[in-house]
C-alpha cells in the first residue's frame, strides 16, 4: 500500500508541513513555505520554495513532486500554474476549527497515518472539551478584540473566534468572523472598536510585531477597560493565524491563560 502513497510533498503552508512532522512523515515533504517556523528545524532540513501568494514554479517542478499541498483561494493562481504542468494539487480551504480537524484527517489518511491522526486529533478535542469545561465556570466572560491587522483595522478569523469561545471569552466581532476573506473583515472605524468596549485586546500580525503601547496610545482609546486595565497581549501569528495543529494547540492555550488571568482579577 505504501507505494500508493505520496512519497514527494510540497507544502505551500506552514499547518501541513507542522502535522506531518508530528506524524513522523517529514520524510516525504521535499518542499516547504519560506515563512514556516513550525517545527524550526524544517526550515534547516528543507527547501523553501514558495512564500504565500508567490511561488517558484520551477524550483518546485524540479523536485518532482508528487502531492502539493495549499492552502485557500490566494494560492488558486499558484495551483493553476501547477495544475497545467501536470503536478496533483490539493488546496483545502478551512476557515473553522471543525474544518480545520477536517483537514487534518484527510491529510493523516493521504499519507497512511488514518489511526496515528486520529489518536492525535482525539488528544486535541480533547484538550478544547477540557478547556471549555474550565471556562463555563467564568463569572463573566471577557470581551474580547483580537486584531489580525492595524492600518486598517482588521477582527479576526472564524477559526479564531471560535477559539476564544472555547478559551472563555466573547469574540466583539462575531459577524465578521465569518467572513472569509481579509478584507471583508476589516473595521472602517477605531471608533466601533471603543463602543464595543472589549474588556481584552489581542494581536496577532503577520509580517510585523504588534506594539501594546501603540495600541494604547490610539486616539480615543485610554477608557476602553482593556487599555485602562493593562489588557493588551501579543500571539504570535504562527501560533495561531495558521489553520492546522498550531492554532489548537500553543493558540487556543495562550488564549485561554490570558482569559484565566482575567477572570481571576474578576471574581
Amino acid at each position: 500500500m505504501q507505494s500508493f502513497l505520496p512519497q514527494r510533498i510540497v507544502c505551500l503552508t506552514e499547518e501541513t508541513t507542522e502535522w506531518l512532522y508530528l506524524l513522523g512523515q517529514e520524510a516525504r515533504i521535499v518542499g516547504i513555505s519560506g515563512y514556516t517556523v513550525r517545527p524550526r528545524r524544517a526550515r534547516e532540513e528543507k527547501p523553501k520554495v514558495s512564500a504565500f501568494l508567490s511561488a517558484k514554479i520551477d524550483k518546485i517542478l524540479a523536485l518532482k513532486p508528487d502531492c502539493v499541498f495549499g492552502f485557500s483561494d490566494l494560492q488558486a493562481d499558484i495551483a493553476s500554474l501547477l495544475i497545467k504542468a501536470g503536478v496533483q494539487v490539493t488546496v483545502f480551504n478551512q476557515r473553522s476549527v471543525d474544518e480545520i480537524f477536517s483537514v487534518l484527517y484527510q491529510v493523516a489518511a493521504m499519507v497512511g497515518q488514518t489511526e496515528q491522526g486520529l489518536g492525535k486529533l482525539a488528544a486535541m478535542r480533547a484538550d478544547l472539551d477540557a478547556m471549555a469545561q474550565r471556562s463555563a465556570a467564568f463569572r463573566r466572560r471577557p470581551r474580547v478584540y483580537f486584531e489580525e491587522w492595524d492600518e486598517p483595522h482588521m477582527s479576526t478569523i472564524r477559526w479564531v473566534s471560535e477559539l476564544i469561545t472555547i478559551a472563555g471569552g466573547d469574540d466583539i466581532f462575531p459577524e465578521l468572523a465569518v467572513m472569509p476573506m481579509g478584507r471583508d473583515r476589516i473595521i472602517a472605524s477605531g471608533d466601533t472598536i471603543v463602543e464595543r468596549s472589549p474588556d481584552i485586546i489581542i494581536g496577532s500580525l503577520c509580517g510585523k510585531k504588534f506594539r501594546p503601547e501603540k495600541v494604547a496610545a490610539r486616539s480615543g482609546w485610554q477608557d476602553i477597560p482593556a487599555v485602562r486595565n493593562g489588557q493588551i497581549f501579543e500571539i504570535k501569528s504562527a501560533d495561531i493565524l495558521q489553520p492546522g495543529p498550531a492554532a489548537l494547540t500553543d493558540g487556543a492555550a495562550q488564549l485561554h491563560r490570558i482569559m484565566l488571568g482575567w477572570a481571576a482579577r474578576h471574581g
